[in-house]
């Protein structure tokens, strides 16, 4: 691990929190009856897991683009997940904005808007090599796929 910024998690950070941003003003239809319900362990370990990745991500020069030759898939893949995070965004933007359209899939992937970065960030860890990262990037999806999970199931059950 090889301290130092990194501006591929920069580019990652911003692409996760602009459209997040943005959702502030666009939350689904009843999104708070939902919220106050949340798991408060899960809600923990998302919050700590967010704080994690977002400072690991930028602290290591890992991430950053080098020739690792076959490693550099590992980074593409993690982009590309990354451009399909922000097409289920503008999905989302573009939807009448009910706890369904929030909580959907895309090309099969549950509850998309957070399993897709946790997945990308998770390849971004296997690019760098970066233990720490792993780590931080399982915290947060325990805690943040958790909730989505939770709150689409309540919402499939109303």
């Amino acid at each position: 691990m090889n301290f130092g910024f990194s501006y591929v998690g920069l580019i990652f950070l911003m692409m996760l929190m602009v459209p997040n941003l943005v959702w502030v003003k666009n939350q689904p239809k009843d999104y708070e009856e939902y919220a106050v319900n949340e798991n408060k362990i899960l809600l923990i370990l998302e919050r700590t897991g967010e704080v994690l990745v977002s400072c690991v991500v930028l602290i290591f020069k890992d991430f950053n683009i080098n020739n690792k030759s076959i490693w550099l898939i590992w980074l593409i893949v993690a982009f590309l997940l990354m451009i399909l995070y922000e097409v289920f965004w503008i999905r989302y933007f573009r939807s009448e904005k009910t706890m369904m359209d929030f909580y959907s899939s895309i090309l099969g992937i549950p509850v998309a808007g957070a399993t897709i970065p946790v997945m990308a960030f998770m390849l971004l860890a296997v690019y760098g090599r970066n233990i720490l990262l792993v780590i931080s990037v399982m915290i947060l999806g325990i805690g943040h796929i958790g909730i989505h999970l939770m709150h689409r199931k309540e919402v499939l059950n109303t």
